[in-house]
């Protein structure tokens, strides 16, 4: 027959181990609630930007005679194709040239996007991020690390 006084301390020794599972639970449960509201702001970025982009697609501007052709603005580069399509957009240069500028260093999305002056919102931080990303996809940039880039050695 078990004894009261083990019975108990057993019982302690549960409730103990009980309480300390809870306690990690909690903290587990706070961390991937702020994980979920970050993808969640990142997923509302990328579908803003995809419907940003698709409404260009479906309506089209018609092309101005050459004569009345504007000169290309300062922050849209006329870095065009043999086809005469714009080959990268402004951020993508601006993240390479700031990555230049760096050399051989590992930065992170949020200090490029500060660097840029694009750190205001979560959402232009993540297309900084995005941008990112791509570059490492097409080998422009290197991922050396969770959340660090550098530039891709020439």
């Amino acid at each position: 027959m078990i004894s009261g006084a083990r019975t108990a301390h057993t019982t302690e020794v549960t409730a103990e181990s009980l309480q300390e599972e809870l306690d990690r639970l909690k903290l587990q449960k706070q961390a991937l609630e702020r994980e979920l509201a970050a993808v969640v702001a990142h997923v509302d970025s990328v579908q803003r930007a995809l419907g940003a982009l698709q409404v260009p697609m479906r309506d089209p501007v018609p092309a101005a005679p050459a004569a009345a052709a504007e000169p290309p603005r300062a922050d849209a580069p006329a870095d065009a194709g043999a086809d005469g399509r714009k080959r990268y957009g402004r951020l993508t240069e601006q993240i390479l040239d700031h990555l230049a500028t760096v050399g051989d260093a590992d930065v992170r999305a949020r200090d490029v996007a500060a660097a840029l002056g694009r750190d205001t919102d979560s959402g232009s931080i993540n297309a900084v991020r995005s941008t990112l990303d791509r570059l490492v996809a097409t080998s422009r940039v290197r991922r050396s690390g969770r959340g660090l880039y550098r530039a891709k050695r020439s």
